[in-house]
């Protein structure tokens, strides 16, 4: 019986052992195809190096990335053809994909004009100075336009006022986006982003005056409403006021005369005679009086009259 029972179990344990091994393998294979089964990847369009503004997408510059279908950013490209020869109109960052927002259209031009919206125009102007930094711009700024010359109406006076608002800087000299560092950019040259009328403003006085940015805050929307400012108030304002609320009275005058200060009339002080005092009437006179006194008793007799009276 012993050796019934042993029998029996050493069969059980080759029957467990060939069992055990059908379903290892079973499962290994079921794993391993599921393994090697291509998950749901798609290809994404990548910056294969740093993409600056105004360049043209080569095939050197991008790269192909797979990445999970859920996560395919929204814009991008899957395919090279879709981005190369497309000029660049923001800067795009290594490993970064590249999106729709990021490209100009192909055949739009190359360098700024790709960078220029709908609609506008790109002005370059040669300024001396921007108030505030001594000369130094970056692209994205805003400034206002100051114009200083002389009118013809007004002869040799000088004027100087503000004909733009709000302007956006593209570029400054030849380079289209800001250092990197943040230090400004010495420019003689600058072009500001304008529309077709704010265009013609800007050749205009550019060529028949001297033109002058003055900085503002790029949150700053508000337009000034300025009147211009001309060479003789400079002269009349008392040291440290300011020229607002002061009225000129020569500023109608024309030519060499506005130069000339004019003289204004002394007041004339008309004299009044002092008020005539009003005199009170002289008091009565006192009547003559004789006092009488007897013992206790006072009494006062008028000689004028003859009446008396007891007090």
């Amino acid at each position: 019986m012993d050796r019934r029972f042993l029998t029996v179990l050493g069969v059980s344990l080759v029957f467990a052992l060939v069992v055990s091994s059908i379903f290892y393998q079973m499962s290994a294979r079921a794993g391993g195809a599921k393994k090697s089964e291509p998950s749901d990847l798609q290809d994404v369009v990548m910056a294969a190096k740093p993409l600056p503004v105004g360049v043209t997408v080569k095939p050197d510059d991008i790269k192909i990335v797979k990445v999970p279908a859920a996560s395919f950013p929204k814009g991008a490209f899957s395919k090279p053809e879709e981005v190369i020869d497309r000029p660049v109109i923001s800067n795009v960052l290594l490993d970064e994909p590249i999106l729709e927002g990021r490209l100009a259209a192909r055949g739009s031009g190359l360098g700024l004009s790709p960078i220029i919206p709908v609609g506008m125009r790109a002005v370059s102007v040669r300024v001396n100075e921007v108030v505030g930094v001594a000369g130094y711009v970056l692209p994205g700024m805003h400034v206002d336009v100051l114009v200083t010359g002389k009118p013809p109406k007004e002869g040799s006076l000088t004027i100087t006022t503000t004909v733009l608002q709000d302007i956006t800087v593209l570029t400054a000299g030849q380079t289209l986006q800001s250092d990197p560092s943040g230090q400004a950019i010495n420019a003689p040259v600058v072009t500001l982003l304008v529309t077709p009328d704010q265009a013609e403003i800007l050749t205009l006085a550019g060529n028949e005056s001297r033109i002058q940015l003055v900085l503002r805050n790029a949150s700053d929307k508000v337009i000034a409403v300025t009147s211009g400012r001309k060479l003789t108030e400079l002269y009349r304002l008392k040291p440290g006021k300011g020229i607002t609320g002061v009225r000129m009275e020569d500023e109608d005058v024309e030519g060499s005369d506005a130069r000339k200060p004019k003289t204004r009339p002394r007041p004339v002080v008309i004299a009044r005679a002092p008020p005539i005092p009003v005199l009170a009437p002289p008091p009565p006179p006192v009547p003559d009086q004789v006092i009488v006194i007897r013992g206790t008793q006072k009494t006062v007799e008028v000689v004028s009259s003859g009446r008396s009276g007891r007090n």
